[in-house]
């Protein structure tokens, strides 16, 4: 029997019109420096019309790639709204990524038209040259003759525009087509590249809309909220916050390139903030800030942690020294990126042993998105949360392949289809176990898993115990070769500065948390730990050094 309902096709531009007509008074604050200057959703929604005709004159008419070059404001989120809604493809390019890697996406990709920030432009007239499909360029913000001449130089560039000008005159209104297929791609985004070329995920409407569905309704925000959004618009589809806030009319406060702990604590006290989004690594700098500095941050209830696990050191500081809950979830690029949020259940009583549990897990698995672990047997593994395996997904908003094009060597399709199981299940590459209730607990990437002895060692685990020392900034473990047990835990630590640290201390810190034979016996004490282009920790690079002896590797005292 076929239901009695009506099917309309779940899209982008049904998104903006919500939010930008019923959720109209609600803003888009973009930091300055000195304050933020105002958008309202009402204003985005015009701008994004005038953005779409622009546009279509310079030659968008169908699934034609657009590409941003740019920073977290409201013109990157009417981009956001504007591209896909008309039937264009948008594809965020990730301003962190080395040059050879950013070439490779945006060619990949296949951009005809980039808008890039003012602040960016000089950078990007660098790149330009070898992105030979671009044909015009957007720049929004003054730039000066000199940078604009350098973006109109390569050949294959038709024109450089002014993006306040170009919008101007516009229409303000948009006829956007209701004869999009939700299966459509609607936006572009690249993993980062830690092994080999970046790999393309082109996401859909239909996928952007029930992610956002699903992970807005898990984390509670609504149209009363002020969320800080520190992830960047390039990485991981922004977590989904742009789509998340067109449907519960949540404001946003866009931090532009003012990324640093000072800033960010006078966004959350200035424009009252009350949630957010971020890497630990930016969280954890903001966490010492407003240690030792007098900042406001009474009207911040909940912030989401992604990108690596937040160590639980930091997730209780902010609850306890600042009645601050972080909520850590996990994801990829090819799950658009959410798929389960660690927010404890209602029986697991607040400040318990289980609680805390609950709270340093990956999270419990979204609806709609499903999990099993693979064993190295190739059998599938209990959720009992003790069994372990490598994690396996699908469903609604989880890539079903790579995006590939006839430039590619059949070598890396054929890497790229590997990564994809029968049943439609995506090999994640975690490892780690799942509890009956459907919360995920992540030991380790399966690269970084610490082979020893025939047992394995959770490199993350390592790190998060660390990190829990007073005097320990950050934490990155790596193996590395041993003769005798194949493989052995290298800890590289930042010691917070005017402290002093021995491995011996260090050890004596981990006695009573891991097991004995876990213990480092290697350390190496660094200035900062290297870092990915979405602020995550660059293992491959710390192997490197060890392994061109680059490192001052010093070897603990048995006790």
């Amino acid at each position: 029997m076929k239901s009695t309902m009506q099917a309309p096709p779940l899209l982008i531009s049904t998104l903006l019109k919500y939010g930008t007509t019923v959720h109209g008074r609600s803003e888009v604050r973009t930091w300055t420096g000195n304050g933020a200057r105002v958008t309202t959703y009402a204003e985005v929604g015009k701008q994004a019309a005038q953005l779409a005709n622009a546009l279509r004159q310079l030659g968008i008419d169908g699934d034609q790639r657009v590409a941003t070059f740019m920073w977290n404001n409201a013109e990157h989120l009417t981009a956001y709204l504007a591209v896909p809604s008309m039937g264009a493809v948008l594809h965020a390019l990730n301003i962190r990524l080395f040059g050879e890697q950013l070439a490779y996406t945006a060619n990949h990709g296949g951009s005809e038209i980039v808008i890039v920030d003012n602040t960016l432009a000089e950078p990007f007239s660098k790149l330009l040259g070898h992105l030979p499909k671009i044909r015009h360029v957007i720049v929004s913000g003054e730039i000066s003759d000199e940078v604009r001449d350098a973006l109109a130089a390569p050949e294959h560039v038709e024109k450089v525009h002014d993006y306040a000008e170009l919008l101007a005159g516009q229409p303000d209104t948009f006829d956007w087509p209701e004869d999009i297929d939700e299966n459509d791609a609607s936006s572009l985004c690249y993993t980062s590249g830690t092994t080999g070329n970046p790999k393309g995920v082109a996401y859909s409407h239909r996928s952007n809309y029930i992610h956002a569905l699903s992970t807005g309704l898990t984390l509670g925000f609504t149209a009363h909220d002020r969320l800080l959004i520190v992830v960047p618009l390039f990485h991981a589809n922004a977590w989904g916050f742009p789509y998340i806030a067109m449907l519960s009319g949540a404001s946003l406060v866009m931090p532009d390139r003012y990324l640093q702990a000072e800033p960010l604590a006078a966004m959350i006290q200035s424009e009252k903030v009350t949630g957010g989004a971020g890497v630990p690594t930016i969280w954890n700098d903001l966490l010492r800030y407003i240690d030792s500095n007098e900042v406001d941050t009474s009207s911040v209830r909940r912030m989401m942690v992604g990108g690596s696990a937040a160590p639980m050191s930091m997730l209780k500081a902010y609850q306890d020294k600042h009645n601050i809950e972080i909520i850590s979830g996990w994801g990829m690029t090819e799950t658009s990126p959410v798929g389960s949020l660690a927010i404890p259940p209602s029986y697991a009583e607040p400040g318990t042993e289980e609680y805390w549990r609950y709270r340093v897990a990956a999270g419990r698995l979204l609806p709609g998105f499903e999990g099993r672990l693979i064993g190295p047997d190739g059998s599938e593994q209990p959720k009992d949360g003790e069994s372990v395996g490598e994690l396996e997904v699908r469903g609604a908003w989880i890539t079903a392949s790579y995006l590939n094009t006839e430039s590619d060597s059949e070598a890396d399709v054929a890497d790229r289809a590997s990564k994809f199981a029968e049943g439609g299940w995506f090999r994640t590459g975690d490892v780690g176990a799942v509890t009956a209730d459907g919360f995920l607990y992540l030991t380790d990437r399966s690269k970084d898993v610490i082979k020893s002895g025939g047992e394995w060692i959770s490199s993350v685990e390592l790190e998060n115990e660390l990190m829990a020392h007073e005097d320990v900034v950050e934490a990155s473990v790596v193996g590395i070769p041993d003769d005798k047990w194949g493989e052995r835990p290298l800890a590289n630590v930042v010691v917070r500065e005017g402290a002093t640290l021995t491995p011996e201390e260090l050890r004596t810190f981990l006695a009573d948390k891991i097991a004995r034979w876990q213990l480092p016996d290697k350390w190496a004490f660094i200035d900062e730990v290297p870092k990915t282009s979405v602020g995550k920790f660059d293992k491959k690079v710390l192997r490197q050094r060890y392994a061109d002896g680059e490192l001052e590797v010093q070897t603990a005292a048995k006790d």
